[in-house]
């Protein structure tokens, strides 16, 4: 024995059997990494050989692996082989979300038709219920074309499909805080590239275009973008939105229809059909959504009041849908009907305080009795 340290009150010892193993362990972890980074540079040196091969068994299971996933997924859930067209033309029959209709549970999965051409059916706008599931079927329609064009079979009883160039997508909200844009800013960001870079080629699906600012700012931007599609890009366009006005270009503008989502009322309640059928709708039920969410009893009752309000001045006050070149061309009419109510209807009125609402209308009626003759 070989003594090695003195403690307070013992000695330690030691023996050289024992000094051997510990050297081999504390160089144990030093050996063992030298030992696994050799074996790694053989490894790597007989793989720089056959890296060939190996990339080209690499895409080969690739390929396999999606294909086999993609006829599992056929078999298994009943899609069908859609038809390559080169009529420009998109339809399909009973089509399916093929993500949405697997996370179902307790529901069955509603199937809709889709129908998209050069001529009658360019541009189709989508109006209905928040929830009712607009979001849903047009991501549907982009999702079959995209799985079309790679050669998948998709959910759906049949249909017909023509390659497209290009899907541009402007669905759902989101600001950017770290570059300072809103989401309104975001959305039109989106919108702009989407006009940029669209041709008559591509698939177009909006949603909600113009709803991050006023009513009527929001509703002139999303009417622009519709002329400018329907009229220089010529894509085929899905557009749902909540501007009810925007259902009357189907009377002035050639290749634009009408859809809605159907839905059954029960009093105070509403069921979601799922149902997509031709023809507009003028009704949201925004205050339904909000009563499923949860919201205070009184609250609901006094937004209802409200809705009734504001129904009520829109009916009297409608915007009338006409086309550009009727709107070019029509009379002017006094100056009282044409200045004074454009300024009455730019007002937000919600928005001004009791003593800006005095100046107003005290100037408004100012100019009303210059325009009438009566100063």
């Amino acid at each position: 024995f070989v003594r090695k340290q003195t403690l307070v009150n013992a000695e330690r010892y030691i023996v050289p059997e024992l000094k051997d193993f510990e050297n081999k362990i504390l160089s144990a972890k030093e050996k063992i990494e030298q030992l696994e980074y050799y074996i790694f540079t053989q490894l790597r040196e007989k793989i720089r050989s056959q890296i060939v091969q190996i990339q080209e068994t690499a895409r080969a299971l690739a390929n396999i692996d999606v294909l086999v996933s993609l006829a599992e997924v056929a078999f298994k859930y009943n899609y069908v082989c859609p038809e390559l067209n080169n009529r420009s033309e998109i339809k399909i029959y009973d089509g399916r979300h093929p993500v949405v209709e697997r996370l179902l549970e307790r529901e069955i999965f509603v199937p809709n038709n889709t129908t998209l051409n050069n001529n009658d059916e360019r541009m189709i706008i989508i109006t209905g219920p928040n929830m009712a599931g607009k979001s849903t079927y047009m991501r549907q329609v982009a999702l079959l074309v995209l799985m079309t064009q790679m050669g998948s079979f998709i959910p759906a009883r049949q249909a017909t499909i023509c390659p497209v160039d290009k899907i541009f997508t402007r669905v759902g909200a989101s600001d950017d805080l770290a570059t300072g844009q809103s989401t309104f800013m975001v959305e039109m960001n989106e919108v702009a590239q989407i006009l940029r870079y669209a041709t008559k080629d591509s698939l177009i699906i909006l949603d909600e275009v113009g709803r991050g600012t006023s009513t009527f700012d929001g509703m002139s931007i999303a009417r622009a973008v519709m002329e400018f599609i329907h009229e220089k890009i010529k894509a085929k366009t899905l557009f749902a939105t909540h501007y009810h006005q925007l259902i009357a270009l189907e009377d002035v503008m050639n290749g634009v229809k009408n859809y809605s989502v159907a839905v059954k009322e029960r009093g105070n309640d509403i069921v979601f059909l799922r149902r997509i059928v031709p023809g507009g709708t003028d009704r949201s039920y925004g205050v339904h959504v909000a009563r499923l969410a949860g919201l205070p009893k009184k609250v609901i009752d006094r937004a209802q009041d409200i809705l009734e309000e504001y129904d009520n001045c829109e009916t009297a006050c409608s915007v009338q849908i006409t086309p550009r070149a009727e709107k070019e061309t029509a009379p002017m009419g006094s100056l009282f009907a044409s200045s004074l109510q454009q300024q009455i209807l730019k007002m937000d009125v919600m928005a001004m305080t009791p003593i800006e609402a005095l100046n107003t209308l005290y100037k408004l009626q100012d100019e009303a009795k210059r325009e009438g003759g009566g100063l």
